[in-house]
C-alpha cells in the first residue's frame, strides 16, 4: 500500500464527507492505493456516523472510535499503530490542510529520501494577536531548545516514512514535537514543504490559548526527556553533587575558623555560613535520592493503557 493517511477528529462533522471526497480525488488521479484512518476522538456530534457510512462506501475508509476525549496525542497513536502505508500522512479534519499536498509529500520520502516531511504554514489565516504571534514564538523556542530546524512544528499536516511511526511514542500532548521524538529516535532526515493553509470553512477551532502554555511546558518536558530520560541521575547526580559540594566547603571554612582562627568567635550557630551549608548539603542529598527514585522508576516501569477503543472499522 502506497500511503495511509491518518486524520484525528474531534467534533467535525460539516467537513468529514468533503474531507474523504478529497482525498479520495487526489489519490485516484494519482493512482495511489490507500487507507484513509479516522480517528475519533470521543466525538459528541455525529462525526462517528458519518465515518461508518464512509467506511460502508469505500473500504480504503478506516475508523478508530475513542470512548471519551483523550486527546490529539493518543488519536495519532492509535492511527500509527494501524497504519500500513510505506507513507503515512497526518492532517486536520477541519479541511484547513490541502489534500492537494499529498502527492508531493509522498515523493519526498519515497523519491527525496527524508525520513519525515513537516508542513510549513507560511501564509496563515488565523488571528495574528490570538494565534500567529504566539506560534512564532513557540516555534522560535522550540527550534533553539530542540535543534531542528522547522519554522512550524505545529502544523497537522505531515509525512512520514513507515518506520517513523511505529519506531516513536506520541503521548500526553507531544504531537507538537513529533520531529523532535523522530530525530530522538534516530530518524535525522527531517525536510519541510511549505504548504497551502486554508481558512476554516465549518465549526470553531477546538484550542485556545492554553495550547501554547502547554506547548512550552511540554517543551521543557521533551528537553529534560530527550536529554536524561534515560539516564535521570546524570541531571539530579550532578545538581546534588554541586549542592552537596557547596554546602560542605561551607562547613569546612566555619570549622576550620572556629577550631583554629577564631575561638573565641560567636557559636557555630549562630553564622549564617551554618544555615547554607545545612540547607544546601541537605538539598544536594534530595537531588541524589530523586535521582535514585528516577533510575528506580525507568527501570521497573511497565507501559500503561493511555486510551480506550469503543468501535473500530475495517481494521
Amino acid at each position: 500500500m502506497h500511503i495511509s493517511v491518518v486524520i484525528p477528529l474531534l467534533n467535525e462533522e460539516e467537513s468529514l464527507t468533503e474531507l474523504h471526497d478529497w482525498i479520495a480525488k487526489v489519490m485516484l488521479s494519482n493512482a495511489f492505493t490507500y487507507e484513509i484512518i479516522f480517528i475519533d476522538d470521543g466525538s459528541t456530534d455525529k462525526s462517528w456516523n458519518l465515518i461508518t457510512n464512509l467506511s460502508n462506501k469505500n473500504k480504503s475508509v478506516k475508523g478508530i472510535r475513542f470512548l471519551r476525549n483523550f486527546g490529539k496525542s493518543q488519536a495519532l497513536h492509535a492511527g500509527f499503530n494501524k497504519a500500513q502505508g510505506d507513507v503515512v500522512i497526518t492532517m486536520d479534519a477541519d479541511l484547513q490542510d490541502s489534500p492537494d499536498e499529498i502527492p508531493e509529500l509522498y515523493n519526498m520520502i519515497v523519491n527525496d529520501g527524508y525520513d519525515l516531511v513537516s508542513g510549513w504554514k507560511k501564509k496563515r489565516y488565523d488571528s495574528i494577536i490570538a494565534k500567529n504571534l504566539p506560534s512564532k514564538l513557540f516555534n522560535w523556542a522550540a527550534r533553539k531548545t530542540s535543534g531542528v530546524k522547522l519554522h512550524d512544528f505545529n502544523c497537522g499536516l505531515k509525512a512520514y516514512h513507515n518506520d517513523v511511526v511505529k519506531n516513536i511514542d506520541v503521548n500526553g500532548e507531544m504531537h507538537r514535537y513529533i520531529p523532535v521524538l523522530s530525530k530522538n529516535a534516530g530518524f535525522s532526515n527531517i525536510g519541510e514543504k511549505v504548504v497551502q493553509h486554508q481558512a476554516r470553512k465549518y465549526g470553531v477551532t477546538k484550542f485556545g490559548m492554553d495550547r501554547f502554555v502547554h506547548g512550552f511546558l511540554d517543551l521543557i518536558t521533551i528537553w529534560f526527556l530527550s536529554h536524561f530520560g534515560k539516564r535521570p541521575m546524570h541531571l539530579f547526580g550532578a545538581l546534588g553533587f554541586i549542592m552537596f559540594a557547596i554546602g560542605f566547603a561551607f562547613a569546612v571554612y566555619i570549622g576550620v575558623d572556629k577550631l583554629f582562627i577564631n575561638r573565641a568567635g560567636r557559636l557555630i550557630t549562630q553564622r549564617p555560613q551554618f544555615y547554607i551549608a545545612l540547607s544546601t548539603m541537605i538539598i544536594g542529598t534530595q537531588f541524589f535520592v530523586a535521582g535514585f527514585l528516577g533510575e528506580l522508576i525507568l527501570r521497573n516501569r511497565t507501559d500503561k493503557k493511555r486510551y480506550t477503543i469503543k468501535d473500530q472499522l475495517n481494521i
